[in-house]
């Protein structure tokens, strides 16, 4: 045998083994794959404890958020004590009371002066309650009259934009001058902020203003008069005449006003649900 023909099957017998050892190589490799991957069983494992961990975390992420707005509506009630407590400086130690009633319509939510209310202005724009702290004590801050846990979208805007011009309410029940009547004249006025005075079971007069847990049929939303709550009605925050706001359950219910279809005790059951909050000062 020649050295050419030495050296060509030489060069054969080395491409030869090139061609194994990339074969195996290639099998080694896929066989790593296999290994490193999941089976579907596994695969399902995983989807069910991801499953089970959103489960877990969405309500504690919920609380959370429910938390943060309900101490946000605090904050604005406290703001709010504050903005009575400087009017009542400038006017003689009197709360932010009045106008005049005005007289008695399907649509006049504001019938005998110093009523419970949650109107900032009436029909013919003149403010009334809370809405006499927008000109001069909130002004810069107006939306504080507003719940930012309130269970139905926001009507700031839109309220605010009403007052001076038509009927406008907050998200929150102001007690006012604590009378409760649709027609007459009220026996007395506790507007005095050093000295309220004492509700109808005789304890002392305190809570002053409220988170809205109100409840309407939808029949009555032809007359503006639909269900505001807040808090998915579990909670109220409640601003008491010195100053603090204290949050108080409200899982019973014994805070919320429903008036069904017959909204004329609405009143009467406002003041209750102050009177209530009183035992809570």
């Amino acid at each position: 045998m020649d050295q050419r023909t030495q050296i060509r099957i030489l060069d054969f017998g080395f491409r030869i083994g090139g061609r194994r050892r990339g074969k195996s190589a290639i099998r080694n490799h896929q066989s790593a794959i296999t290994r490193g991957g999941f089976t579907l069983i596994e695969l399902l494992v995983v989807i069910a404890l991801v499953a089970v961990l959103v489960a877990i975390l969405l309500p504690a992420l919920s609380g959370a958020r429910d938390q943060a707005r309900r101490a946000a509506c605090a904050a604005n009630l406290r703001q709010v004590g504050t903005a009575i407590y400087l009017y009542a400086h400038d006017h003689d130690d009197i709360i932010p009371f009045g106008p005049a009633g005005r007289p008695v319509t399907g649509s006049n939510f504001y019938t005998v002066t110093g009523n419970v209310t949650s109107l900032l202005s009436l029909e013919d724009g003149a403010p009334v309650g809370l809405g006499l702290l927008l000109q001069s004590y909130l002004a810069q801050q107006p939306t504080v009259l507003f719940c930012p846990g309130a269970d139905q979208p926001s009507e700031a805007k839109e309220q605010l934009a009403r007052v001076g011009t038509f009927q406008a309410q907050s998200d929150f029940y102001y007690r006012h001058a604590s009378v409760a009547l649709l027609t007459g004249v009220p026996k007395a006025y506790h507007v005095r902020l050093s000295s309220l005075g004492r509700n109808s079971n005789g304890k002392p007069i305190a809570a002053l203003a409220s988170d809205i847990q109100f409840l309407a049929h939808p029949s009555l939303a032809a007359f503006d008069v639909k269900t505001r709550t807040s808090h998915r009605r579990a909670s109220s925050n409640i601003l008491y005449a010195v100053g603090h706001v204290t949050t108080l359950s409200n899982r019973d219910d014994s805070l919320t006003v429903n008036i069904g279809t017959a909204p004329y005790d609405a009143l009467e059951r406002i003041l209750a649900m102050f009177e209530l909050a009183d035992e809570h000062r």
